[in-house]
C-alpha cells in the first residue's frame, strides 16, 4: 500500500517507483486491482465516517508540470508581474 500511495503522491511514473517497493508492473497490477475492487473507495468511506463530519471527503491531487522555459518569462517580460509592489532584493 504505502508504494502505491508513494509513487501516487509524489505524481512518479510507476517505472520510477523506488526499488524498495518492489518491481514497478507488480505496484501497478496492486494498485489496478485495488481501484477495481473499490478498495480506495472503502479506505475513503472509513476516512469519512470517522470524521463524523459530512458523507464527502474531498482530496486535492493538483500536479501540475511546467516547462523549464517558463521560469525566465516574467525576466523577459513576456508575462505580467503579478503584484505591483516592491520586489525583493
Amino acid at each position: 500500500m504505502s508504494g502505491v500511495v508513494y509513487v501516487i503522491r509524489n505524481g512518479l511514473q510507476w517505472k520510477d517507483s523506488p526499488k524498495a517497493y518492489g518491481p514497478h508492473k507488480t505496484l501497478y497490477s496492486r494498485f489496478i486491482r485495488w481501484s477495481s475492487l473499490g478498495v480506495f473507495d472503502r479506505i475513503f468511506v472509513a476516512l469519512t465516517e470517522q470524521a463524523g463530519r459530512s458523507k464527502r471527503l474531498m482530496i486535492n491531487a493538483t500536479h501540475l508540470k511546467v516547462h523549464r522555459t517558463s521560469a525566465s518569462l516574467l525576466e523577459r517580460g513576456l508575462f505580467p508581474a503579478i503584484s505591483d509592489g516592491q520586489k525583493a532584493a
